[in-house]
C-alpha cells in the first residue's frame, strides 16, 4: 500500500505569510529569501483550537455585546519581586496577560526569570523548561538563592505542547514560566520544534489559556542573528507584551528594554547588573558608570543621557591620535558610527580642526548603547579634549545636540537632566541656550552655563 504523501507549503519566517511555492520576495513584509518549506497542517488540527483549560475543543457561540454595558473591573497586578521588572512592564504582571521575553543566548533571560518566580510566596509557579534537565535548574537555583527554596516553584522539563497541557490542567498554577517556546512541539503538527507554524501555533495555545483562566504566561524567546524575536513576526502579535534583554556579555551591565506593551509604557528601561549569584537591580546606574572616571584625564567627558523615562550621567571617552597608516580610522563604541561622522565633519568645518588625517576613537564606558542625540555635545567635547590634550573639569557635564551648522539645539526634558546631575554632586552643567526658559531656578546649586553653538563651548572649556 503506497504510502500517503505529506502536502506541504512555504512560510515566510518573517512574518508567517503562506504560499503554495517558494518566492525570493514576501509580497507581506518584502523581505527576500525568508520562505521555508514545512508540512502543511490540516485546518481541522489547529492546536491553538484543541488546547484550553478542560482541554477540549468545544465553541460556545457568543454573542456581540455593547462596550458601555461591559464591566470594566480593575484587576490587581502580581508584584514581582524584582522592582525593575515591575516598572518595565508597568507596575507588576496583569492577570490574564503573556509576555515574551527575548534577548542572546547567555545575556540573563532565564536567570532573570527563575530568581523572580524563586521569590514568589503568595502563588504556585510552573516553570516548563525544554532546554534543561531538573538537576540543571536546581544548580542554577541553588546559586541564585543560595541554598533558601522556600518557595512555591515547580518545575517540569518537557517539549510536548500536550503533555504539557495535561500537567496544566491538573496542576492549576497561577504563573506559567515557558523557557523557550521554540522548544515546544505539538504532536498534532508534523513541523520540527521552532519552526514558524510550531511557534505560531504553540504560542497560540498559551495565549487561548491565559485569556481563559487570568493565568498570566512568560514566553522565554531566542532572537535571530539580526537581533530580532526568532520565529515569525505573528509571535510579537500575539503577545501582550514584548521585552528585549540587551547587553554585552563581555560588560556587567544588562538593559531590559519593552518593545510592545499593551499594558505600561514602553518608554521605560531596567537596569540590572550580573553578579556571580544572578542579577543585581541597578537603581541609580550614574554612581556606577562614573565610579572609575578619573579627572586629571584628556579626552573623558560627562554627557547626560535619557533612556526611556529615567535620566542618568555617562562617561564618554575619545582618542584622537595622527594616523599611521595613511587612512584614518574612525571606531565606535556604543554609539552611532554616523552620527559621529557627521559631528566630525562639524568640528572641522566650523571649528577648523583638521580631524580628517587622524583617528578618532569613541567609547561609551560601560558597554551601554546611547543613542539619545543629548549626548552629541559631550561627544565633541571628548574629541576636542583629546586632540588638544587637554582636560575637562571633571564636575562638568553636557546636555545639548549638535546641528550641521554648528548650533547647539535644544534638548527634551532638560529641568530633568539638570537635577539628574546636581543629585550626583556637579559643579557645572552646559546645556542649550534658551532651553530653561520659563524654569524656576531657585532650589538649583549648580551653575548652569547656557551656549548657543560650538565655538562657544569651545571657549569655555578650553579658554
Amino acid at each position: 500500500m503506497a504510502k500517503q504523501q505529506v502536502k506541504t507549503t512555504y512560510f515566510c519566517k518573517n512574518c508567517g505569510n503562506e504560499s503554495p511555492k517558494w518566492l525570493g520576495k514576501c509580497p507581506a513584509c518584502g523581505e527576500w529569501n525568508t520562505y521555508i518549506e514545512e508540512p502543511k497542517a490540516p485546518k481541522s488540527s489547529s492546536s491553538s483550537l484543541r488546547y484550553g483549560p478542560v482541554g477540549d475543543s468545544s465553541h460556545k457561540t457568543l454573542e456581540p455585546v455593547k462596550i458601555s454595558e461591559i464591566r470594566a473591573e480593575d484587576q490587581p497586578r502580581i508584584n514581582l519581586p524584582s522592582g525593575e521588572l515591575n516598572r518595565v512592564l508597568g507596575g507588576g504582571l496583569v492577570p490574564g496577560s503573556i509576555v515574551l521575553l527575548g534577548g542572546e543566548p547567555g545575556i540573563g533571560k532565564s536567570t532573570l526569570v527563575l530568581q523572580n518566580v524563586l521569590r514568589i510566596r503568595s502563588r504556585r509557579v510552573l516553570y516548563v523548561s525544554g532546554e534543561e534537565s531538573p538537576q540543571q535548574l536546581r544548580m542554577r537555583a541553588d546559586r541564585i538563592a543560595g541554598g533558601r527554596m522556600d518557595c512555591e516553584c515547580y518545575l517540569l522539563c518537557e517539549t510536548s505542547l500536550d503533555n504539557i497541557f495535561a500537567s496544566i490542567r491538573s496542576f492549576q498554577p497561577g504563573l506559567i514560566i515557558v523557557d523557550s517556546i521554540q522548544t515546544i512541539a505539538s504532536e498534532q503538527l508534523e513541523s520540527a520544534p521552532g519552526s514558524v507554524t510550531q511557534v505560531r501555533e504553540c504560542a497560540a495555545a498559551f495565549q487561548r489559556y491565559a485569556k481563559e483562566t487570568y493565568t498570566p504566561v512568560i514566553l522565554i524567546g531566542h532572537i535571530n542573528k539580526e537581533g530580532s524575536i526568532a520565529g515569525p513576526k505573528v509571535l510579537e502579535h500575539i503577545v501582550d507584551a514584548v521585552i528585549q534583554f540587551e547587553g554585552d556579555r563581555n560588560y556587567l551591565y544588562r538593559i531590559l528594554r519593552p518593545i510592545k506593551n499593551r499594558f505600561g509604557n514602553t518608554s521605560e528601561i531596567g537596569i540590572y547588573e550580573m553578579k556571580e549569584d544572578g542579577l543585581r537591580e541597578v537603581t541609580n546606574p550614574s554612581e556606577l558608570l562614573l565610579s572609575d572616571r578619573d579627572g586629571d584625564l584628556s579626552g573623558t567627558a560627562i554627557g547626560v543621557t535619557i533612556d526611556g523615562m529615567r535620566p542618568f550621567l555617562i562617561e564618554v571617552q575619545a582618542l584622537v591620535s595622527t594616523a599611521a597608516y595613511g587612512t584614518a580610522q574612525r571606531s565606535v563604541t556604543g554609539f552611532d558610527q554616523r552620527r559621529m561622522n557627521m559631528l566630525l565633519a562639524v568640528l572641522e568645518k566650523r571649528l577648523g580642526f583638521k580631524l580628517a588625517q587622524k583617528d578618532v576613537f569613541l567609547n561609551i564606558v560601560g558597554g551601554i548603547k546611547v543613542n539619545d542625540p543629548a549626548l552629541d555635545l559631550a561627544v565633541i567635547s571628548a574629541i576636542l579634549s583629546s586632540n588638544v590634550d587637554m582636560a575637562i573639569n571633571a564636575n562638568v557635564c553636557f546636555a545639548g545636540e549638535v546641528g550641521l551648522s554648528g548650533e547647539i539645539r535644544q534638548v527634551t526634558r532638560c529641568e530633568q537632566r539638570v537635577t539628574e546631575a546636581q543629585k550626583l554632586g556637579f559643579d557645572t552643567i552646559i546645556i542649550p541656550k534658551n532651553n530653561l526658559k520659563g524654569v524656576k531656578r531657585d532650589a538649583w546649586t549648580i551653575r548652569v552655563v547656557e551656549v548657543s553653538r560650538v565655538e562657544d563651548a569651545f571657549r569655555y572649556l578650553f579658554g
